[in-house]
């Protein structure tokens, strides 16, 4: 199963993929007498996504597909942010060896470089990345995220894919001119309001047949500058499910950013996008605050 959050008459509301477009869940309880809740999140947060997900292999998705003039066409749809308050979001440094090479950085082999995001850096497919006032040289990164569906603890690389709600596409940004001062302002350099693109689409794990197999590209101005696979992190995902669920308690909603292949330079006009096999692309514009403050 597919889903996205949507800009809904004013409201940011969860939808499913289908093969005529979006269908608002509001649409799916009132026609098929269903009680979904109708916020992404919340149906993480509250195990609903498991049984809507086994509900829609089940018979579900057939009955979607009968509901096709109720749904919203893919070019008019307006996506929001998957959700917009996540407990913890874990990011990963230099987790393939190529992005090692762009800070000249040895690339960490015992344990992953891991960095937190706050919340306030969230933004949705199609909103500005703003560069910052502070900054002379950002980076974005396209990378796959994990989307976690269980409080849980300890968890072993064997159970991985247990615990995971979800997969889905995100751009992260770094200040990199900060970060070259110092490698300890690294908190600062990640964390400028808008520097979290998070969807368009969550992709349940039943929907992937290899995770280790799916390439991750960053693409600017519709040239891809980087392509790499999964195979080729250092620390594969299910290392990071298990890693990080020993060293905090992970809840319902919590994500772990994987790690890019290589980081890029956006300027003021760009248009960034990550691509990631089978995934909805993601796509943000870039503004420089600094070039518009000129006008």
């Amino acid at each position: 199963m597919r889903l996205a959050t949507i800009k809904l008459n004013g409201a940011e509301v969860a939808a499913v993929v289908t093969g005529a477009g979006l269908l608002p869940v509001s649409t799916i309880n009132e026609k098929l007498n269903q009680n979904w809740a109708t916020e992404v999140f919340t149906l993480i947060q509250t195990n609903q996504l498991d049984a809507m997900n086994e509900w829609y292999r089940n018979g579900g998705k057939e009955k979607l597909e009968s509901l096709s003039q109720y749904a919203i066409s893919k070019n008019e749809v307006r996506y929001a942010p998957l959700y917009r308050h996540p407990s913890k979001i874990w990011g990963i440094g230099l987790n393939y060896v190529d992005h090692a090479g762009d800070l000249a950085e040895k690339a960490p082999t015992l344990a992953p470089a891991s960095f937190a995001k706050f919340d306030t850096t969230i933004i949705g497919p199609g909103e500005e990345i703003k560069i910052p006032l502070q900054s002379e040289k950002t980076t974005g990164e396209s990378e796959l995220a994990i989307i976690f569906g269980k409080k849980c603890k300890d968890v072993e690389e064997k159970d991985w894919l247990n615990v995971v709600a979800g997969f889905t596409t995100i751009i992260d940004m770094t200040a990199e001119d900060i970060l070259r001062i110092n490698p300890r302002y690294l908190t600062r350099a990640k964390n400028f309001d808008t520097f979290l693109s998070f969807g368009p689409v969550l992709v349940t794990p039943d929907e992937i047949e290899d995770v280790n197999k799916l390439n991750v590209a960053t693409v600017i101005n519709g040239r891809i500058h980087a392509r790499n696979v999964v195979s080729n992190m250092t620390f594969p995902p299910a290392y990071l499910v298990s890693f990080h669920s020993k060293v905090a308690t992970m809840l319902p909603g919590d994500i772990i950013l994987t790690g890019t292949p290589r980081a890029v330079q956006i300027n003021d006009g760009d248009v960034i996008e990550c691509h990631i096999d089978g995934f909805e692309p993601l796509a943000n514009p870039v503004i420089d605050l600094k070039v518009r403050n000129r006008r």
